[in-house]
């Protein structure tokens, strides 16, 4: 039995969530989100909470009991609180700027590297070394953090590029040292 599947979800205070046969959607003061569920996962909603069931006990269902209890609690916080990701150039001369919604990074390239924001996500910069990837979907932050940071990945000697911040890079020695 999946232990995750089975905590309920809390819903704070200016939440509202519509429940259908197959579709749930969650609104706050954020925005809005929604999902559509499998035939084998149901949800119920009481006393502010939901609970997330499995109409069977085949693979599948318990398969998706965690995972869909867990994108639901996400939408939840995503529409309250919202979600943020952090990337930091390291590296002399590696840049970012913001023009409008477009997020604009001098790197090795000749031509400065260009990021349009989709409609639901925020760029914020601290500096002119760090990125703030802001938004409601857990998952649409992540990817857009993903492919900013694709753009340069860290260089695997001297750690310089794009990398999350607060990631842990292990650097190689090098042929300095590597004395036999």
């Amino acid at each position: 039995m999946s232990r995750i599947g089975k905590k309920p979800i809390a819903i704070p205070k200016g939440v509202n969530i519509d429940l259908n046969a197959n579709l749930i959607k969650v609104s706050g003061p954020l925005g809005e989100l929604h999902q559509i569920l499998p035939p084998e996962i149901e949800v119920k909603a009481h006393d502010n909470q939901l609970e997330v069931q499995r109409k069977s006990d085949s693979k599948r269902a318990r398969a998706f009991h965690g995972l869909f209890r867990t994108l639901i609690a996400n939408m939840i916080i995503g529409v309250s609180e919202g979600f943020k990701k952090g990337l930091e150039l390291v590296g002399t001369g590696y840049r970012a700027q913001l023009q409008g919604d477009k997020l604009v990074m001098q790197l090795r390239q000749s031509h400065p590297v260009e990021f349009a924001a989709p409609r639901e996500i925020k760029f914020e910069l601290e500096g002119t070394n760090k990125i703030w990837v802001k938004g409601i979907s857990k998952e649409l932050v992540g990817q857009v953090a993903a492919n900013i940071r694709k753009s340069l990945p860290p260089d695997s000697y001297k750690g310089k590029g794009i990398r999350y911040i607060g990631e842990v890079l292990h650097l190689k020695p090098g042929k300095a040292g590597t004395k036999k």
